[in-house]
């Protein structure tokens, strides 16, 4: 199971991954919202980036702080601010998602133990809650990617 966990981070069996789905995003196109997406790219990269360090966080920090819905969950400009910027976002959403891996492949962490500093959340629900939220925001990106055009064919 730990390994399923772990796999299904980054897999894309059912659907396109994180991965493909920000390859090669075009540069101009990345700060861009289309009508009816409240989001763009860059809005949607950093949220995943930041959600997920939050419940990275909280899932291994006892001394953590919360962080005020919805604020601090957003980047406050629509366009990255540097091509650094969207560089750095995704470095640092993949070594979260590889610091999460680890926690679901550790085999001394009882998946189903409550958080010591929770309010009942488990292990295991905090893996499954980055899985959900991370699948749901990289089928936004892929469904923005096709809007704009910039879809590989």
């Amino acid at each position: 199971m730990r390994e399923q966990l772990a796999a299904a981070l980054d897999w894309g069996q059912a659907h396109a991954d994180f991965d493909k789905a920000i390859d090669r995003f075009p540069v101009p196109l990345r700060g861009r919202r289309v009508k009816g997406l409240p989001h763009s790219a860059w809005e949607i990269l950093e949220h995943l980036r930041i959600a997920q360090h939050d419940i990275l966080d909280f899932s291994v920090n006892p001394r953590y702080v919360e962080m005020k819905w919805p604020d601090d969950y957003w980047p406050p400009t629509p366009a990255p601010p540097t091509a650094r910027a969207w560089n750095q976002s995704i470095a640092a959403f993949r070594r979260d998602r590889d610091a999460v891996k680890a926690l679901a492949t550790n085999p001394k962490i009882r998946l189903t133990k409550r958080l010591p500093h929770g309010t009942g959340q488990t292990y295991l629900r905090q893996i499954l809650l980055v899985l959900d939220h991370n699948a749901y925001h990289v089928a936004e990106l892929v469904v923005l990617r096709r809007l704009l055009g910039a879809w590989p064919a």
